[in-house]
């Protein structure tokens, strides 16, 4: 057989076959009817002065509109060669034929050698190129458009159109369009600043303009849900804009708006499906179709589905068919298009159910073992596996407590059934932690209510406790956000015997009876367990227990005198939260305002002002820590001692009138004025407290009718006097008793023993 023979045959055939070009390939093809002049992209490409413009955008972005458009202008004026490509011209000889009979055809006056009848290797080198990089300058600028530039393939004709890319002469622009991203020569382009890139997100209809479309479709403005819910589903997506518009108008008298749209959902699909779908390989279909149950489109989870190719094929898909988005925080991550995500999704459920959760639970798998308890937790609730998702957050949990991740593992559970929590003691622990890890410790109560209904035997829940005793350590630590010194002493003291050393149950039970003894003035035994809170927290891992004992022991080393130790446990406590991130963590504020302290002391007002600053904006961020009054008092006495060593008298009033009713809610106001006594040096005088022969006998027994629930009409009956003298008396009491409201008075009379 001479094989020689039969290439030089075939050859010959192509050469034949290269010299006819339809006249329709080198015309731009009729505008549809709904055209939506885009001046936004109209003004872009003639702003555009680089030699090369590459439009990539996926099927039905718009890119031939558009381009056909712009080029009126240029061809009324002989200015533009248009050539639509196709897999005929998918060889170098039929190509470049079709180029040259384009540019002729716009140009006729050119070189007769651009007219050749045939294409070889030694043609395009001695003759073509050559001729087209001498350019066409002398007779005018000339832009040439190759519509569908996706159809060429072959190497060869890759080549030799990229070496004319790179060499475009003064004279010639070209302009690229096509469904994939470029691979050579666009690099190299990028690099010399010789492209002008236009992507599929500016040729996206903007809300405005797909309101237009709508508009013009339907032959009046849609509903606002609709055109929203419209917009939604197509992004923008010119083609699902339309086809959608389309449907609605042809069901505009018939059924609601959401079964119109799954109408036009469903005509988008069908499109997607021949436009997209049906063209890839088999091996393609199948990686979309295993990988569409992904809300994120990374190459580990992508191989756990689809094989060991899959990465390869993810960047593939990516390139070619642009209806995978990157996702902004990961540019090696994508996320289908929705348009796309609904047909994988409707074409995956046909196949049947126990496909898709088979899927589901496969990328648990995958996550699980990666550590990624967000993505594990929502597959495996996605494949029907409850009891699995609820294992991966008891897996993780307390983990993401320890970090300040209160809200993440909210989130967690969230995504599980409210039965399924609340008949399982363990979650009910940690949806109270995760509670309190935000400060939000009625959230907590709440939750271990039902976890001493729900417990049964010795499950045990995080660091080996079983869940009876995690709930008292909880609800010590809930006692203490809310100001409940007495019941956390209490709460704390059985939790701390119930735990076992070194875990992190015990350093948040020696934290919250620590934090008690503080409060109640009991400093020796305050410092006692806040430093085995650390120990067990540095042996746990547990960060926001280590930060709250380290933050408070400092602020009990300054109450007993011992600045020395107070700068060292600040230091540390700092240094833990800058470390752990815990920065805006509500936790963190004990160890900025003991820093602010000895800042006073060294005379650093400046400095110390920025930090109390900052612990004050991170108690105003986290409203549920109202909760925790002791330490949104300490802020107001630290801001008080503050104002008053910068002398200004005003600010420093008020302040620590603020000061004060915060301590008066929180009644423990003794700690508070002990630490500026002792750690500032001063002797702080705290306002007198009223006497009880300050208040007159009919003013008490007023006093006393206000800790009732009667007003002052119903006081002045009871009393047998007139309401105006009653209201007298009350003001006359709110004045001695430095109180502006009844209850503030109540408050302050409990507290200096006038009641």
């Amino acid at each position: 057989m001479d094989v020689g023979g039969a290439d030089r045959l075939d050859d010959s055939s192509e050469s034949a076959m290269t010299s006819f070009v339809p006249t329709f390939k080198l015309h731009p093809p009729a505008q549809p009817p709904h055209l939506l002049s885009r001046p936004r992209l109209l003004r872009r490409l003639d702003a555009v002065r680089e030699p090369v413009v590459v439009v990539s955008a996926p099927a039905g972005a718009g890119k031939t509109v558009l381009l056909t458009e712009w080029s009126r202008g240029l061809a009324a004026r002989g200015e533009c060669a248009w050539l639509s490509l196709d897999a005929y011209d998918n060889a170098p000889g039929r190509l470049w034929n079709g180029i040259l009979r384009a540019v002729h055809h716009a140009r006729p006056e050119l070189p007769t050698g651009l007219d050749g009848d045939g294409w070889a290797a030694e043609a395009w080198l001695e003759e073509i190129l050559p001729s087209l990089v001498t350019g066409p300058d002398r007779e005018g600028p000339l832009t040439l458009v190759l519509d569908g530039l996706e159809a060429i393939t072959d190497a060869d004709a890759v080549g030799g159109l990229a070496d004319f890319l790179t060499r475009v002469p003064d004279g010639f622009r070209i302009v690229l369009s096509t469904r994939h991203i470029p691979g050579r020569p666009l690099p190299t382009l990028r690099a010399r600043g010789l492209v002008a890139e236009i992507d599929r997100h500016e040729l996206a209809f903007t809300s405005e303009e797909a309101q237009a479309v709508l508009t013009h479709l339907l032959g009046s403005s849609p509903a606002v849900d609709t055109s929203n819910a419209l917009y939604e589903a197509t992004e923008g997506w010119t083609a699902g804009v339309c086809i959608m518009g389309r449907s609605l108008a042809r069901s505009a008298n018939e059924g609601d708006a959401e079964g119109k749209l799954a109408h036009g959902r469903q005509a988008v699909s069908e499109y997607l499906a021949t436009e997209v779908l049906y063209r890839l390989t088999t091996e393609q279909r199948r990686f979309l179709l295993r990988t569409s149950v992904l809300d994120e489109l990374t190459s580990g989870p992508c191989q756990a589905l689809a094989g060991d190719h899959a990465g390869v094929l993810l960047r593939e898909l990516a390139r070619t068919v642009q209806l995978l988005e990157p996702v902004a925080a990961d540019p090696s991550a994508y996320r289908h298009h929705p348009a796309l995500s609904s047909l994988l999704s409707e074409i995956l459920t046909s196949e049947g159910s126990d496909s898709v959760a088979d899927l589901h639970r496969a990328a648990a798998k995958w996550y699980t073992q990666q550590g990624e308890t967000t993505a594990a937790v929502r597959h495996w609730t996605r494949g029907g596996d409850a009891s699995a998702a609820a294992a991966s957050i008891l897996d993780a949990w307390e983990k993401a407590i320890a970090t300040g991740g209160g809200a993440e593992v909210s989130h967690w559970l969230d995504l599980l059934s409210p039965r399924t929590v609340a008949v399982d003691a363990r979650l009910c622990v940690v949806a109270a932690m995760a509670a309190l890890c935000e400060g939000a410790p009625e959230t907590a109560w709440r939750w271990l209510d039902v976890a001493r209904l729900r417990q049964s035997g010795r499950e045990t829940v995080g660091d080996g406790s079983t869940v009876s005793a995690a709930a008292v350590v909880a609800q010590a630590v809930a006692c203490c956000l809310k100001g409940e010194v007495r019941a956390a002493d209490r709460l704390g003291e059985s939790a701390v015997a119930g735990t076992v050393p070194l875990t992190s149950w015990r350093a948040l039970a020696c934290t919250a009876r620590g934090t008690a003894l503080l409060w109640t003035c009991r400093y020796e035994e305050a410092e006692a367990l806040l430093g085995e809170a650390t120990r067990d927290a540095h042996a746990a891992g547990h960060g926001l227990a280590l930060v709250r004992a380290l933050g408070l022991r400092a602020v009990c080393a300054l109450l007993s005198g011992r600045h020395e130790l107070a700068g060292i446990l600040s230091d540390e406590a700092l240094e833990a939260v800058s470390s752990l991130g815990l920065g805006r963590h509500f936790v963190s504020v004990s160890a900025y305002v003991g820093r602010v302290v000895l800042l006073l002391d060294e005379g650093r007002i400046d400095e110390a002002d920025r930090i109390l600053t900052g612990a004050e904006a991170t108690l105003a961020e986290s409203p549920r820590t109202r909760s925790e009054p002791h330490i949104r008092a300490l802020c107001h006495f630290t801001r008080s001692r503050l104002e008053r060593t910068r002398h200004n008298t005003d600010a420093a009033r008020a302040a620590r009138e603020a000061g004060e009713r915060a301590a008066a809610q929180c009644g423990s106001p003794r700690v508070l004025t002990d630490l500026f006594a002792r750690a500032g040096g001063h002797t702080v005088v705290p306002p007198a407290a009223p006497r009880p022969q300050d208040l007159s006998l009919r003013e008490r027994r007023v006093l006393r009718a206000l800790c009732g629930p009667l007003t002052l009409r119903e006081i002045a009956s009871e009393l047998y006097v007139s309401h105006n003298t009653v209201k007298t008396q009350v003001r006359a009491i709110f004045r001695k008793l430095d109180a502006h409201d009844r209850s503030e008075a109540v408050a302050r009379a409990r507290e200096c023993g006038v009641l």
